[in-house]
């Protein structure tokens, strides 16, 4: 997820200015935070993201359901849940955070009375986890989101049933999920998608 001067600059040429300062404050946040206690990088990063725009993927991918990567989205400044939480997990990745405290959580937000994700993260393995959302800027513990019915939760290698944000089931691996396998073949490859 570290990008180089020359790259973020090519990105920058390609998809203007405003795309290139984005992709720059994105790196100067990771180091920035490397070396912060993880509650100021979970603080942090779940307000650097929360900033850019929500937009749904049929209006802004022309798809019905398309997983960005944290390039894509930065450089398109939108995005929907899936993307927001993907990027705060991989950011927080980066910056040292193991995965293995890190769900990303499909959920059904009860308010609006649809799917949803947010990110999750638990300080121990047991512990109920706190809630990265980019509904409300705040994060609090899943204990403390009765709007959110937790469904599964996945990261790189695990797929759970989840419920009021506790990992309950193994049920597989994460490559279960077909976005999330797609995106990180983009990933790896270095591909960005963006009109």
């Amino acid at each position: 997820m570290r990008l180089t001067k020359a790259y973020i600059h090519q990105l920058g040429q390609k998809y203007g200015a405003e795309a290139e300062l984005r992709l720059q404050a994105w790196q100067n946040l990771m180091n920035d935070i490397a070396n912060k206690p993880e509650k100021e990088k979970l603080k942090q990063v779940n307000d650097f993201f929360n900033q850019v725009r929500f937009l749904d993927d049929i209006s802004h991918w022309k798809q019905k359901d398309y997983w960005a990567t944290p390039v894509e989205f930065l450089i398109s400044n939108g995005g929907d849940c899936e993307d927001f939480s993907i990027a705060k997990y991989y950011t927080l990745k980066e910056v040292g955070v193991d995965m293995n405290k890190l769900s990303i959580s499909y959920v059904k937000a009860l308010k609006l009375n649809q799917a949803h994700m947010v990110l999750t993260y638990y300080e121990q393995p047991n512990a109920i986890p706190v809630v990265l959302d980019n509904l409300i800027p705040e994060i609090k513990p899943a204990s403390q989101r009765p709007d959110l019915l937790h469904v599964y939760s996945f990261n790189g290698d695990n797929l759970w049933l989840s419920k009021k944000g506790r990992r309950t089931t193994l049920v597989g691996t994460s490559d279960r999920l077909g976005p999330w396998v797609q995106l990180k073949s983009r990933l790896e490859n270095n591909r960005v998608n963006v009109n």
